[in-house]
């Protein structure tokens, strides 16, 4: 198996940075749950049965450490908060839809498709400054480079 940065000493990436901020199980439905808008803990158990209320309070607060939740009060007592993304949680929704997507196609579900015309979308990548996309080979060939 080939050392990962962290291993070497050297600076993490930026897949590793998104790794440690919300590559455990649980964080990213919790940030899915959040996508719809503001919600209360009871609110989140109900969107996410199968989690236990002490993991459920254990996710939020790493994301709230992270920045991409803010928990705002809404009784003193109990101490009672509702959940909402922040700007950078919400950033995180492109991520879901691929992460769906590709759960989709790797476990012969139906994909998203085009409300117009039924057609299964597909990811691409773009370059906003050439204003054209990157296709699977350029991205492979390393002609991608993380900032």
């Amino acid at each position: 198996m080939a050392e990962s940065k962290a291993d070497t000493g050297a600076a993490p990436g930026p897949l590793e940075e998104a790794l440690a901020s919300v590559g455990d199980r649980w964080t990213l439905l919790v940030v899915a749950a959040l996508l719809d808008g503001p919600r209360r803990f009871g609110d989140l158990q109900r969107a996410l049965p199968a989690i236990a209320p002490n993991v459920l309070s254990a996710r939020l607060r790493h994301l709230e450490e992270q920045g991409l939740v803010v928990a705002q009060p809404y009784s003193k007592r109990p101490p009672r908060y509702v959940y909402e993304l922040t700007s950078s949680g919400a950033d995180l929704a492109g991520a879901l839809r691929l992460l769906a997507d590709w759960g989709a196609r790797h476990r012969d579900a139906d994909p998203p498709r085009h409300d117009a015309c039924g057609t299964p979308l597909e990811a691409r990548w773009y370059c906003p400054t050439c204003e054209r996309p990157v296709d699977d080979e350029q991205a492979a060939a390393d002609d991608v480079h993380y900032a």
